[in-house]
Protein backbone atom coordinates (compact mmCIF):
# COMPACT_ATOMS: atom_id res chain seq x y z
CA UNK A 1 0.00 0.00 0.00
CA UNK A 2 0.90 3.14 -0.49
CA UNK A 3 1.13 5.96 1.74
CA UNK A 4 -1.56 8.77 1.34
CA UNK A 5 -2.88 11.77 3.37
CA UNK A 6 -6.37 11.73 4.22
CA UNK A 7 -9.03 14.91 4.66
CA UNK A 8 -12.40 15.00 5.97
CA UNK A 9 -14.03 17.95 3.76
CA UNK A 10 -16.35 20.55 5.79
CA UNK A 11 -17.62 22.53 2.47
CA UNK A 12 -18.15 22.08 -0.87
CA UNK A 13 -15.73 25.08 -2.26
CA UNK A 14 -12.86 23.99 0.38
CA UNK A 15 -12.66 20.29 -0.95
CA UNK A 16 -12.75 22.06 -4.61
CA UNK A 17 -9.74 24.22 -3.66
CA UNK A 18 -7.98 21.49 -1.89
CA UNK A 19 -8.14 18.72 -4.60
CA UNK A 20 -7.05 21.56 -7.04
CA UNK A 21 -4.23 22.62 -5.43
CA UNK A 22 -2.75 19.20 -5.09
CA UNK A 23 -1.96 17.02 -8.89
CA UNK A 24 -2.08 14.28 -6.92
CA UNK A 25 -5.69 14.51 -5.09
CA UNK A 26 -8.46 12.70 -5.83
CA UNK A 27 -12.34 12.77 -3.84
CA UNK A 28 -12.78 10.16 -2.28
CA UNK A 29 -16.76 9.09 -2.08
CA UNK A 30 -18.15 5.07 -1.50
CA UNK A 31 -14.79 4.12 -3.35
CA UNK A 32 -15.96 1.01 -4.46
CA UNK A 33 -14.14 1.63 -7.38
CA UNK A 34 -11.36 3.89 -6.24
CA UNK A 35 -10.17 2.03 -3.68
CA UNK A 36 -9.84 -1.29 -5.85
CA UNK A 37 -7.76 1.15 -7.86
CA UNK A 38 -5.46 1.80 -5.58
CA UNK A 39 -5.16 -1.74 -4.22
CA UNK A 40 -4.53 -3.03 -7.93
CA UNK A 41 -1.91 0.29 -8.14
CA UNK A 42 -3.80 1.80 -10.98
CA UNK A 43 -4.99 4.72 -8.95
CA UNK A 44 -1.87 6.63 -7.14
CA UNK A 45 -3.49 9.68 -4.90
CA UNK A 46 -1.28 11.22 -2.88
CA UNK A 47 -4.57 12.89 -0.92
CA UNK A 48 -7.96 11.66 -0.30
CA UNK A 49 -10.73 14.20 0.45
CA UNK A 50 -13.54 12.24 1.27
CA UNK A 51 -16.61 14.32 0.43
CA UNK A 52 -19.41 11.62 1.82
CA UNK A 53 -20.13 13.90 4.99
CA UNK A 54 -21.41 17.06 2.12
CA UNK A 55 -25.02 17.96 2.06
CA UNK A 56 -25.50 16.26 -1.09
CA UNK A 57 -27.57 12.88 0.04
CA UNK A 58 -31.14 14.04 -0.58
CA UNK A 59 -33.37 13.55 -3.61
CA UNK A 60 -35.57 17.10 -4.63
CA UNK A 61 -38.32 17.86 -6.53
CA UNK A 62 -37.55 21.01 -8.59
CA UNK A 63 -39.70 24.35 -8.55
CA UNK A 64 -39.85 23.75 -12.71
CA UNK A 65 -40.65 20.20 -12.43
CA UNK A 66 -37.96 16.99 -12.31
CA UNK A 67 -35.82 16.01 -9.87
CA UNK A 68 -32.42 17.14 -8.35
CA UNK A 69 -30.57 14.01 -7.17
CA UNK A 70 -27.16 14.70 -4.63
CA UNK A 71 -24.20 13.03 -5.23
CA UNK A 72 -24.23 11.32 -2.42
CA UNK A 73 -26.94 9.71 -2.39
CA UNK A 74 -26.33 6.30 -2.54
CA UNK A 75 -27.46 3.49 -4.92
CA UNK A 76 -29.80 1.63 -3.25
CA UNK A 77 -31.19 4.66 -1.56
CA UNK A 78 -32.07 6.00 -4.91
CA UNK A 79 -33.39 2.93 -6.16
CA UNK A 80 -36.04 2.80 -3.25
CA UNK A 81 -36.67 6.46 -3.52
CA UNK A 82 -40.47 6.74 -4.20
CA UNK A 83 -40.40 9.81 -6.41
CA UNK A 84 -37.84 8.34 -8.92
CA UNK A 85 -39.95 4.78 -8.44
CA UNK A 86 -43.20 6.67 -9.20
CA UNK A 87 -41.79 9.36 -11.92
CA UNK A 88 -38.36 7.19 -13.05
CA UNK A 89 -39.17 3.84 -12.90
CA UNK A 90 -36.47 3.49 -15.58
CA UNK A 91 -33.73 4.57 -13.46
CA UNK A 92 -34.86 2.38 -10.48
CA UNK A 93 -34.76 -0.55 -12.49
CA UNK A 94 -31.00 0.45 -14.06
CA UNK A 95 -29.82 0.72 -10.60
CA UNK A 96 -31.04 -2.51 -9.12
CA UNK A 97 -29.28 -4.30 -12.36
CA UNK A 98 -26.58 -3.33 -10.85
CA UNK A 99 -23.31 -4.28 -8.57
CA UNK A 100 -24.77 -6.46 -5.63
CA UNK A 101 -27.18 -5.10 -2.69
CA UNK A 102 -23.82 -4.65 -0.54
CA UNK A 103 -21.99 -2.30 -3.15
CA UNK A 104 -25.59 -0.76 -4.03
CA UNK A 105 -25.39 0.53 0.01
CA UNK A 106 -22.24 2.17 -0.29
CA UNK A 107 -21.65 3.51 -4.08
CA UNK A 108 -23.04 7.27 -4.56
CA UNK A 109 -24.50 8.96 -7.57
CA UNK A 110 -21.14 10.79 -8.23
CA UNK A 111 -19.13 7.64 -7.76
CA UNK A 112 -21.44 5.90 -10.17
CA UNK A 113 -21.03 7.99 -13.39
CA UNK A 114 -17.12 8.26 -12.44
CA UNK A 115 -16.90 4.38 -12.97
CA UNK A 116 -13.59 3.44 -15.08
CA UNK A 117 -13.60 0.63 -17.34
CA UNK A 118 -13.64 -3.54 -16.50
CA UNK A 119 -11.36 -4.25 -19.12
CA UNK A 120 -8.56 -6.64 -17.66
CA UNK A 121 -5.63 -5.17 -19.60
CA UNK A 122 -6.69 -1.34 -17.92
CA UNK A 123 -6.58 -3.34 -14.78
CA UNK A 124 -3.45 -5.59 -15.46
CA UNK A 125 -0.11 -3.59 -14.80
CA UNK A 126 1.89 -5.70 -16.52
CA UNK A 127 0.22 -5.24 -20.26
CA UNK A 128 0.31 -2.59 -21.90
CA UNK A 129 -3.36 -0.25 -22.01
CA UNK A 130 -3.42 3.13 -23.01
CA UNK A 131 -6.12 4.35 -21.07
CA UNK A 132 -3.80 3.58 -17.93
CA UNK A 133 -0.65 4.45 -19.71
CA UNK A 134 -1.33 6.84 -23.04
CA UNK A 135 1.15 5.52 -25.53
CA UNK A 136 1.87 2.06 -24.77
CA UNK A 137 -0.94 0.47 -27.47
CA UNK A 138 -4.16 -1.63 -26.72
CA UNK A 139 -3.36 -5.06 -25.49
CA UNK A 140 -7.50 -5.99 -25.97
CA UNK A 141 -7.03 -4.92 -29.70
CA UNK A 142 -5.77 -8.52 -30.25
CA UNK A 143 -6.28 -9.94 -26.91
CA UNK A 144 -9.03 -10.88 -24.78
CA UNK A 145 -12.10 -8.19 -26.17
CA UNK A 146 -15.15 -10.59 -25.75
CA UNK A 147 -17.02 -7.57 -23.47
CA UNK A 148 -16.09 -4.75 -25.58
CA UNK A 149 -16.82 -2.02 -27.66
CA UNK A 150 -19.20 -2.28 -30.89
CA UNK A 151 -20.10 1.44 -31.36
CA UNK A 152 -17.38 4.78 -30.95
CA UNK A 153 -13.92 2.85 -30.62
CA UNK A 154 -10.70 4.12 -31.52
CA UNK A 155 -7.76 2.15 -32.39
CA UNK A 156 -5.95 3.44 -28.93
CA UNK A 157 -9.00 1.74 -26.89
CA UNK A 158 -12.00 -0.43 -27.06
CA UNK A 159 -13.23 -0.58 -23.25
CA UNK A 160 -16.44 -0.06 -22.51
CA UNK A 161 -18.08 2.04 -19.47
CA UNK A 162 -19.55 -0.10 -17.10
CA UNK A 163 -22.14 1.77 -15.30
CA UNK A 164 -26.15 0.47 -15.09
CA UNK A 165 -27.14 3.88 -13.73
CA UNK A 166 -25.33 6.11 -16.41
CA UNK A 167 -27.10 3.97 -19.24
CA UNK A 168 -30.83 4.62 -17.82
CA UNK A 169 -29.37 8.78 -16.76
CA UNK A 170 -28.44 9.27 -21.02
CA UNK A 171 -32.37 8.04 -22.10
CA UNK A 172 -33.55 10.28 -19.38
CA UNK A 173 -31.29 13.63 -20.60
CA UNK A 174 -30.16 14.24 -17.40
CA UNK A 175 -27.69 17.29 -16.54
CA UNK A 176 -24.61 16.26 -14.49
CA UNK A 177 -23.96 20.01 -12.08
CA UNK A 178 -20.35 20.29 -11.14
CA UNK A 179 -18.50 22.87 -8.83
CA UNK A 180 -15.18 23.44 -10.06
CA UNK A 181 -12.00 25.91 -8.90
CA UNK A 182 -14.11 28.40 -11.14
CA UNK A 183 -17.38 27.80 -10.10
CA UNK A 184 -20.41 26.16 -11.17
CA UNK A 185 -21.29 24.39 -14.62
CA UNK A 186 -23.73 21.60 -16.16
CA UNK A 187 -22.91 19.05 -18.43
CA UNK A 188 -25.64 17.40 -20.17
CA UNK A 189 -25.49 13.55 -19.11
CA UNK A 190 -24.47 13.14 -23.46
CA UNK A 191 -21.31 15.24 -22.94
CA UNK A 192 -19.63 14.21 -20.08
CA UNK A 193 -18.66 11.04 -20.82
CA UNK A 194 -16.04 10.79 -23.81
CA UNK A 195 -15.10 8.54 -26.82
CA UNK A 196 -11.59 7.51 -26.55
CA UNK A 197 -10.30 8.68 -29.39
CA UNK A 198 -6.60 9.10 -29.22
CA UNK A 199 -6.81 10.05 -25.46
CA UNK A 200 -8.84 7.06 -24.14
CA UNK A 201 -7.33 8.06 -20.59
CA UNK A 202 -9.72 10.54 -20.62
CA UNK A 203 -13.08 9.30 -19.54
CA UNK A 204 -14.93 12.60 -18.60
CA UNK A 205 -15.20 15.97 -19.50
CA UNK A 206 -14.20 17.22 -15.90
CA UNK A 207 -10.89 18.96 -15.40
CA UNK A 208 -8.96 18.26 -12.13
CA UNK A 209 -10.21 19.25 -8.86
CA UNK A 210 -14.32 19.52 -10.33
CA UNK A 211 -16.68 18.27 -8.18
CA UNK A 212 -20.12 16.42 -9.23
CA UNK A 213 -22.36 17.69 -5.83
CA UNK A 214 -25.70 16.87 -8.31
CA UNK A 215 -27.49 14.97 -11.41
CA UNK A 216 -30.94 17.05 -12.35
CA UNK A 217 -33.48 15.10 -14.32
CA UNK A 218 -35.94 17.00 -16.41
CA UNK A 219 -39.79 15.62 -16.36
CA UNK A 220 -40.60 12.55 -17.75
CA UNK A 221 -43.45 12.63 -19.51
CA UNK A 222 -46.18 10.62 -17.92
CA UNK A 223 -46.43 8.22 -21.20
CA UNK A 224 -42.91 7.20 -21.22
CA UNK A 225 -42.65 6.68 -17.82
CA UNK A 226 -45.56 4.00 -18.28
CA UNK A 227 -43.86 2.69 -20.86
CA UNK A 228 -40.17 1.95 -20.19
CA UNK A 229 -37.66 -0.89 -19.53
CA UNK A 230 -34.15 -1.53 -18.71
CA UNK A 231 -32.75 -4.74 -20.22
CA UNK A 232 -29.19 -6.48 -19.33
CA UNK A 233 -28.33 -8.96 -21.14
CA UNK A 234 -24.96 -10.74 -19.24
CA UNK A 235 -23.29 -14.17 -18.37
CA UNK A 236 -24.77 -15.00 -14.96
CA UNK A 237 -27.89 -13.50 -13.14
CA UNK A 238 -26.74 -11.23 -10.99
CA UNK A 239 -22.96 -9.21 -9.83
CA UNK A 240 -22.10 -9.32 -13.77
CA UNK A 241 -21.43 -6.32 -16.14
CA UNK A 242 -23.27 -5.76 -18.98
CA UNK A 243 -22.57 -7.56 -22.20
CA UNK A 244 -25.40 -5.66 -24.23
CA UNK A 245 -27.81 -3.54 -21.88
CA UNK A 246 -30.95 -1.44 -23.21
CA UNK A 247 -32.50 1.29 -21.45
CA UNK A 248 -35.55 1.95 -23.25
CA UNK A 249 -39.06 4.63 -23.03
CA UNK A 250 -41.95 4.92 -25.18
CA UNK A 251 -45.11 6.31 -25.68
CA UNK A 252 -47.84 5.65 -29.02
CA UNK A 253 -50.35 7.45 -30.33
CA UNK A 254 -53.89 7.63 -28.87
CA UNK A 255 -55.13 4.82 -31.30
CA UNK A 256 -51.84 3.00 -29.84
CA UNK A 257 -50.92 1.56 -33.95
CA UNK A 258 -48.07 4.66 -34.27
CA UNK A 259 -44.78 5.38 -31.80
CA UNK A 260 -45.44 9.23 -30.45
CA UNK A 261 -41.74 9.52 -28.74
CA UNK A 262 -38.96 6.88 -28.06
CA UNK A 263 -35.81 7.48 -25.74
CA UNK A 264 -33.60 5.04 -26.11
CA UNK A 265 -29.32 4.55 -24.64
CA UNK A 266 -27.79 1.39 -25.17
CA UNK A 267 -24.79 -0.07 -22.21
CA UNK A 268 -22.07 -2.85 -22.78
CA UNK A 269 -21.08 -1.44 -26.53
CA UNK A 270 -18.92 1.65 -26.82
CA UNK A 271 -16.78 3.50 -24.01
CA UNK A 272 -19.39 5.82 -23.05
CA UNK A 273 -23.18 5.07 -22.30
CA UNK A 274 -24.15 5.38 -25.90
CA UNK A 275 -27.91 7.22 -26.68
CA UNK A 276 -29.40 5.69 -29.90
CA UNK A 277 -30.07 9.10 -31.47
CA UNK A 278 -30.73 7.56 -34.65
CA UNK A 279 -33.08 4.63 -33.61
CA UNK A 280 -35.18 7.16 -32.05
CA UNK A 281 -35.59 8.95 -35.10
CA UNK A 282 -36.24 6.16 -37.34
CA UNK A 283 -39.06 4.99 -34.63
CA UNK A 284 -40.74 8.41 -33.95
CA UNK A 285 -43.60 8.53 -36.86
CA UNK A 286 -43.36 4.80 -37.62
CA UNK A 287 -45.72 1.77 -37.26
CA UNK A 288 -45.52 0.44 -33.85
CA UNK A 289 -44.23 -2.54 -35.45
CA UNK A 290 -41.66 -4.80 -35.63
CA UNK A 291 -40.44 -3.66 -39.37
CA UNK A 292 -39.96 -0.67 -37.40
CA UNK A 293 -38.10 -1.91 -34.64
CA UNK A 294 -35.92 -4.03 -36.72
CA UNK A 295 -35.56 -0.90 -39.22
CA UNK A 296 -34.13 1.71 -35.80
CA UNK A 297 -32.08 -0.96 -34.44
CA UNK A 298 -30.27 -1.75 -37.88
CA UNK A 299 -30.14 2.34 -38.48
CA UNK A 300 -28.04 2.37 -35.08
CA UNK A 301 -25.48 -0.58 -35.38
CA UNK A 302 -24.63 0.57 -39.17
CA UNK A 303 -22.15 2.04 -37.59
CA UNK A 304 -20.56 -1.02 -35.37
CA UNK A 305 -17.37 -1.91 -36.23
CA UNK A 306 -16.98 -5.34 -34.40
CA UNK A 307 -13.64 -6.76 -33.30
CA UNK A 308 -13.45 -10.48 -34.11
CA UNK A 309 -14.17 -11.91 -30.65
CA UNK A 310 -17.35 -9.85 -30.02
CA UNK A 311 -19.17 -9.71 -33.33
CA UNK A 312 -22.08 -11.45 -30.97
CA UNK A 313 -23.03 -8.25 -29.85
CA UNK A 314 -23.90 -6.79 -32.68
CA UNK A 315 -27.08 -9.13 -33.67
CA UNK A 316 -27.31 -9.47 -29.43
CA UNK A 317 -27.91 -5.62 -29.37
CA UNK A 318 -30.29 -5.85 -32.28
CA UNK A 319 -32.47 -9.00 -30.52
CA UNK A 320 -32.25 -6.81 -27.28
CA UNK A 321 -33.27 -3.76 -28.61
CA UNK A 322 -36.23 -5.21 -30.45
CA UNK A 323 -37.67 -7.44 -27.65
CA UNK A 324 -37.70 -4.37 -25.63
CA UNK A 325 -39.65 -2.46 -27.93
CA UNK A 326 -41.99 -5.03 -28.80
CA UNK A 327 -42.62 -5.46 -24.79
CA UNK A 328 -43.21 -1.96 -24.56
CA UNK A 329 -44.95 -1.59 -27.43
CA UNK A 330 -47.54 -4.53 -25.88
CA UNK A 331 -48.36 -2.65 -23.07
CA UNK A 332 -45.57 -3.25 -20.54
CA UNK A 333 -43.62 -3.09 -17.76
CA UNK A 334 -43.65 0.56 -17.03
CA UNK A 335 -43.60 0.98 -13.54
CA UNK A 336 -43.04 -3.03 -13.48
CA UNK A 337 -39.65 -1.78 -14.14
CA UNK A 338 -38.78 -0.37 -11.09
CA UNK A 339 -40.23 -3.12 -8.66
Amino acid sequence: MRPFAYERATDARGAVALVASRPGAAFLGGGTNLVDHMKLGIARPDLLVDVTRLPFDTVETLPGGGVRVGAAVRNSDLAAEPLIRRDYPLLAAALLAGASGQLRNLATTGGNLLQRTRCPYFQDLTTPCNKRAPGTGCSALDGHHRTHAVLGASEHCVAVHPSDMAVALAALDAVVLVLGPGGERTIPIEEFHRLPGDTPDRDTVLTHGELITAVALPPLPRPLAERCAYRKVRDRASYAFALVSVAAALSLSADGTTVADARIALGGVAHKPWRASLAEAVLRGAPAGEEAFRAAADAELAAARPLPGNAFKVPMVRNALVAVLRDLAAGGPGREAAR
